[in-house]
């Protein structure tokens, strides 16, 4: 149990744990979990055997450390693995929202790659964007890159076909120039978009072997086709992701969503801050996107759900997150200076 006690200017708790091998593994090699956590908290936490010792001065971030602490425990005694990435996630979202329960977020699998490695959401956006996938016929997934948008999709695509609830996998996405014309990329049209759908190959990968991706491509239980190839077709008993949707037109997009038929799914992923599409000297990039234009004319409608991930949810390696609030503390002086 927590023993608490005060200083002038500090709230400084204790907290024991009854299983020395679990304890360590929740602090991690040279207590680096706990540095994690004191450095993202503003809080100093030191240890004595099995028991760690929070303190700061603001309480609220002590106990959410505490709260952090012990739900990362229970995790272990249920034989949850615990990664760095792990931690940081979860801090941010008791921070967000301190009643969470982080064992319905961690514990649930979306796809079992093998014993060893199993995707689950690690955000409450990613959560809902799960359960988002598993309860419509059609989701929508908005936000900036690295929030898991295409990777979960394929998780839960993978998932849904070894189930037998799909009979197979379209993976989509336009095939937009930048800076190069497909018509001077070497090889037949195929090869000249394949450099477009390279980041679908790449979660397949991540998720099934080499040969099992090659045989499922060959079999056509699974498919990966720019856009244009969706043209004229009624996609029956699929799972269906449209990738980097910003970048469609509202024509493309219209033709898309017609496409879906029984027993089908589709989701849409793009982040609207990225939009590609060439310039024509009429309205903005936002009034020329497909996605945009879908968004708004399909919110609300029974069957549809719009998930919109924001920067909190962008999934990072800690050292990558130190990059960028560096650069921010870089582009915060200098504008102070000029």
């Amino acid at each position: 149990m927590p023993k608490q006690g005060m200083t002038q200017t500090q709230t400084v708790e204790t907290l024991s744990f009854d299983d020395a091998g679990l304890a360590n593994q929740l602090f991690g090699a040279q207590n680096g979990n706990l540095d994690i956590i004191a450095e993202r908290s503003g809080t100093s936490i030191d240890t004595c055997g099995n028991a760690v010792t929070v303190s700061g001065e603001n309480a609220i971030a002590v106990e959410t450390v505490l709260r952090l602490l012990t739900q990362l425990y229970g995790l272990l005694k249920a034989g949850h693995p615990l990664y760095a990435r792990d931690v940081t996630h979860a801090y941010s979202m008791l921070e967000r929202e301190p009643a969470t329960e982080l064992r319905k977020v961690f514990r649930e699998a979306v796809f079992v790659v093998s014993p060893r490695k199993t995707v689950t959401a690690k955000t409450l956006s990613q959560r809902d964007y799960v359960d988002a996938l598993r309860d419509n016929d059609m989701v929508f997934a908005v936000g900036p890159a690295g929030t898991g948008k295409t990777y979960l999709a394929v998780a839960t695509a993978l998932a849904l076909l070894q189930a037998r609830r799909v009979k197979r996998i379209i993976l989509t996405r336009p095939a937009v120039e930048a800076g190069e014309k497909l018509g001077f990329l070497p090889g037949d049209l195929v090869e000249k978009v394949n450099p477009y759908l390279r980041p679908l190959y790449d979660a397949l990968h991540d998720m099934l072997d080499f040969q099992k991706v090659t045989d499922m491509l060959e079999t056509g239980v699974i498919e990966i086709a720019p856009l244009a190839f969706m043209r004229g077709r009624t996609l029956n008993d699929a799972f269906i992701i449209l990738d980097e949707a910003q970048n469609t037109t509202p024509e493309q997009m219209k033709m898309f969503l017609t496409r879906l038929g029984f027993g089908s799914r589709a989701v849409i992923t793009g982040d609207v801050t990225q939009i590609d599409l060439p310039t024509s000297g009429r309205g903005d990039a936002l009034s020329r996107s497909g996605l945009v234009q879908a968004m708004r004319i399909l919110d609300g409608v029974k069957g549809i759900r719009i998930i919109r991930f924001h920067e909190a949810d962008v999934i990072r390696h800690p050292l990558v997150g130190r990059i960028v609030q560096a650069y921010e503390r870089h582009e915060s002086v200098k504008n102070n200076h000029t």
